[in-house]
């Protein structure tokens, strides 16, 4: 089960970055978050755990966005649709796949430290996002913020909801 929610969670993100240019894709991402509650034997938890992170992770993202951190190439208030999906698809790792990255707290501040900046470096690449403060400057940033919003997303996760 951990190994198809972690390949879910891929085919959901590559669905994502690649829907700018094939916006059918967005259903792909919709579908993993359906089948990942449906999986669920407290769906309701595991719903409120995809909604509170997509909120936080808009507020972050677009935050980042009138920062001048992203430019998705036209004005806009928050960040797109494609972006926020990625959030709760973060989310349906976080008490499966990736819940070895709970505990040590600095396990997750050290992952997300790392391989968040390069998914949004990846993501910028795929998707056609410019960063305009720069590639270093960006995920140096990203890493610092990720270094203290993966332990937080792991501690909504967890806090009324006991680990595997």
């Amino acid at each position: 089960m951990l190994l198809a929610n972690a390949a879910l969670f891929q085919l959901g993100w590559f669905a994502c970055v690649f829907s700018p240019e094939h916006p059918w894709l967005l259903l792909v991402p919709l579908l993993v978050l359906g089948l990942h509650i449906g999986w669920q034997s407290s769906w309701a938890a595991e719903g409120k755990l995809l909604l509170g992170s997509l909120l936080i992770g808009v507020t972050l993202d677009s935050a980042l966005l009138h920062l001048g951190v992203f430019d998705f190439g036209k004005p806009r208030m928050l960040v797109p649709l494609w972006l926020a999906l990625l959030w709760p698809l973060l989310a349906s790792t976080l008490r499966h796949s990736l819940a070895w990255t709970a505990q040590p707290w600095w396990r997750a501040s050290l992952l997300g430290a790392t391989s968040a900046p390069l998914s949004y470096y990846a993501g910028a690449q795929l998707a056609g996002v410019a960063l305009p403060y720069g590639t270093a400057t960006t995920l140096l940033t990203l890493a610092l913020i990720w270094a203290a919003v993966f332990p937080m997303l792991h501690g909504l996760a967890h806090s009324n909801h006991p680990r595997p």
